[in-house]
């Protein structure tokens, strides 16, 4: 089993995330949105929490301010996820305001605050797991389009959380991760997801 749990973060890395939820959410909604405009939001997810991220990581270790894929250095973390918070803020400004899908729209805005207080956290030298971070977010994400759609997605909530807990492993076998940075960073996850039902999910319920 020691051998499997890196494949869980691998698998579950915080840039793949917003994709997962992105697929799920179209997945669940296909039949209330044109194709080209499924193409069209998950094109943009793609390029702005995926592929310039990962861009922008391998000019910051070509320019020497990063040095290992992991960053472990707390002062090597500020930057890119500065600058994912960024990508975040424009997806969230842009993106949206085409084709109005407000479930993402929320989803987007509690991983930009969510990325924000990692960020806060990080000046007053606290590391946050994004793991953590990215998995929380994502299995509430479920939960609320469980409750805002009334369909029981009970197995792929405990699939996720069990998920988690396997993510979790691996970056404490690792030593990638200590436990607080484990819990703190789940607990980072959860609170802004949770603490915006106020404003999409509570009043449709």
């Amino acid at each position: 089993m020691k051998k499997l749990l890196p494949i869980f973060s691998y698998l579950f890395h915080p840039l793949f995330v917003p994709a997962y939820a992105t697929l799920f959410y179209f997945f669940i909604t296909k039949n209330f949105f044109y194709q080209h405009e499924i193409y069209l939001v998950f094109l943009q997810v793609l390029i702005l929490t995926l592929l310039l991220p990962m861009s922008a990581f391998y000019l910051l270790k070509s320019l020497g301010r990063v040095k290992t894929r992991i960053m472990n250095d707390t002062k090597e973390r500020r930057l890119p996820l500065a600058f994912y918070c960024i990508l975040l803020l424009i997806l969230i400004r842009n993106s949206f305001s085409t084709i109005v899908v407000p479930e993402l729209y929320y989803f987007f805005l509690g991983m930009l605050l969510s990325c924000m207080l990692a960020l806060i956290f990080l000046l007053f030298g606290f590391r946050a797991s994004l793991h953590m971070i990215a998995m929380a977010s994502f299995t509430l994400f479920i939960v609320s389009i469980s409750a805002y759609y009334h369909i029981n997605f009970l197995y792929s909530i405990i699939l996720l959380v069990l998920f988690s807990g396997f993510v979790a492993s691996s970056r404490l076998q690792s030593a990638t991760n200590g436990l607080n940075e484990v819990a703190l960073g789940t607990l980072i996850g959860i609170l802004p997801q949770v603490g915006l039902w106020y404003f999409w999910l509570l009043p449709s319920l």
